[in-house]
């Protein structure tokens, strides 16, 4: 009998362990498309929860790329709601607001959104990182570097709600410095040539937002600036080591780190709206040496002792 009964202690001890095992608690991450800024998202993302202890014995992480569909990116939002997930990563506005359309109650963190309030995530179960661009930095950086520039071109996808709230901030800034915005609007990946053929001839730089659909487009803006030797003000760190011109960005995987930790912040019993939505201020200045170099611009001083130069 005893022996009957240590076999059973140790049956229900495995068991017991087996049921630990499956207790992993159970992360969806979304991603609209993929390109670098929203990849370094995922990377500062995962880097926190490793950080903090929270690694793949205790999560699951089920990660999930659209490929810049929206339809598909509401399917995956509806299958992490079938799957019960405790939280939600959505990386970009498409997925966020697809996540939110799926769900008002499981936990989302959003990423990657540039205005979260105009894009309707304001619900009780959202908090997140926005990564507004620091536009006036941006253009300070025009005035810097092209003293004689006056028209500014700019290309984005007229269905981003990010897209939308960047012109219109872009049009503000540049009136204080009295720039032309020149604007074209495209709906998808393959309209981007075309306009870009008809914009560079009428502009003398051309300013790419935080747009999905433009960032991941990088290597046919960057080849069809170049044929017309146009500068171009890039929004992200990568477009800069492409070639793109310079930009002052913020950085995606600090952006990615502090939706980690407020994933933690969750994940401990924390509300979602209790987290305020944060905006990082810190900003890098970059600047394509190459590029400076072909487009024979030569580095103001007073961008000398910040600027960090890559070759």
């Amino acid at each position: 009998m005893k022996k009957i009964l240590l076999v059973l202690s140790i049956l229900g001890i495995l068991v017991g362990c087996e049921e630990k095992k499956e207790e992993k608690i159970k992360i969806g991450i979304t991603q609209i498309i993929e390109h670098a800024a929203l990849d370094e998202v995922v990377i500062g993302f995962k880097e926190c929860l490793k950080e903090k202890g929270y690694d793949e014995s205790k999560v699951e992480i089920d990660y999930q790329n659209a490929q810049g569909d929206f339809g598909t990116a509401q399917t995956i939002a509806n299958s992490y709601v079938q799957d019960k997930k405790d939280l939600i990563l959505a990386i970009s506005t498409p997925s966020s607001q697809a996540v939110y359309n799926a769900t008002k109650e499981i936990p989302i963190i959003v990423a990657a959104v540039t205005d979260p309030i105009s894009a309707g995530l304001t619900g009780n179960n959202v908090t997140g990182v926005s990564d507004m661009a620091p536009v006036g930095k941006q253009i300070e950086l025009i005035n810097a570097l092209l003293p004689n520039a006056k028209k500014i071109g700019v290309v984005y996808n007229t269905s981003e709600e990010n897209s939308l709230v960047l012109v219109d901030i872009l049009k503000q800034e540049a009136n204080k410095y009295g720039y032309e915005i020149v604007e074209k609007g495209i709906t998808n990946i393959n309209e981007i040539g075309q306009a870009l053929d008809i914009i560079l001839k009428e502009v003398d730089v051309l300013y790419t937002p935080t747009d999905n659909l433009i960032v991941a487009a990088t290597p046919l803006v960057l080849s069809k600036a170049k044929e017309n030797m146009i500068p171009v003000i890039g929004c992200i760190e990568d477009q800069v080591k492409q070639g793109a011109l310079a930009t002052e960005t913020i950085s995606y995987k600090n952006s990615g780190y502090q939706a980690g930790k407020m994933a933690i912040e969750i994940l401990n019993g924390k509300k979602p709206n209790d987290i305020p939505i944060e905006t990082l201020e810190n900003t890098v200045l970059l600047i394509n040496k190459n590029s400076m170099n072909e487009l024979g611009i030569e580095l103001p001083e007073i961008l000398k002792e910040r600027a960090v130069i890559i070759e």
